[in-house]
């Protein structure tokens, strides 16, 4: 899990300790009820989750991660539980600037590495220059410090910075998503029988 992106999962203190909560977690700890086994969560950044499932030093990958037809080639995915909307973070001062896809042509924007947020900046933010950074903070402290004009980010995630920064807002630009950006839970190739089980939970925990 990358714990960096709240509200799916985040780091806190519970009973004095470093946690990882959020929507995703309880995700998992259902599918570890559902499997009879105890989860065990690994903090890493985005783009080494991924990899960690498919070197088999993770038994699932689960960090909103969208099932696009290229990682379908390499991964099982889980049925979809949460569908996607990404949406560009600016400083409010700027924020009359930037109302169509082509306001950033020749400004950077940075996006996290090897997320659907990095694929959606490079089609749609026409003539922009991306910029691929790791974690979530860095990207805002870019922005922030004007190294880059805008940070593409999942809309939940991108409201709970611009909450905890007033100088910071959501730019009413429409990007396009699309069937292949919804979340899902990503495992090995050749994992049907695990899957059935997985499906079931998201089955369950979505009828609630």
């Amino acid at each position: 899990m990358n714990p960096e992106f709240a509200p799916f999962e985040f780091k806190t203190l519970v009973n004095g300790k470093d946690t990882i909560v959020g929507a995703d977690v309880e995700i998992a700890k259902a599918i570890a009820k559902e499997l009879g086994v105890k989860v065990e969560f690994s903090a890493m950044s985005f783009n080494n989750v991924l990899s960690s499932v498919q070197s088999g030093k993770a038994d699932l990958g689960i960090s909103g991660i969208s099932a696009t037809k290229e990682r379908q080639k390499v991964y099982d995915f889980s049925d979809t539980y949460y569908e996607s909307v990404n949406v560009v973070i600016v400083k409010k001062s700027e924020l009359a600037k930037y109302k169509k896809t082509n306001s950033f042509k020749g400004l950077s924007v940075a996006t996290q590495k090897g997320t659907i947020q990095e694929t959606v900046a490079k089609e749609q933010l026409t003539g922009a220059k991306i910029v691929s950074l790791v974690q979530n903070g860095e990207m805002i402290n870019e922005l922030k410090s004007g190294q880059v004009n805008g940070v593409v980010l999942e809309k939940p995630i991108a409201e709970g910075y611009v909450a905890k920064n007033d100088d910071l807002a959501i730019a009413q630009i429409k990007l396009k998503s699309s069937s292949s950006d919804a979340y899902a839970v990503a495992m090995p190739k050749g994992s049907s029988t695990l899957k059935k089980k997985v499906d079931k939970v998201i089955k369950n925990l979505k009828s609630k």
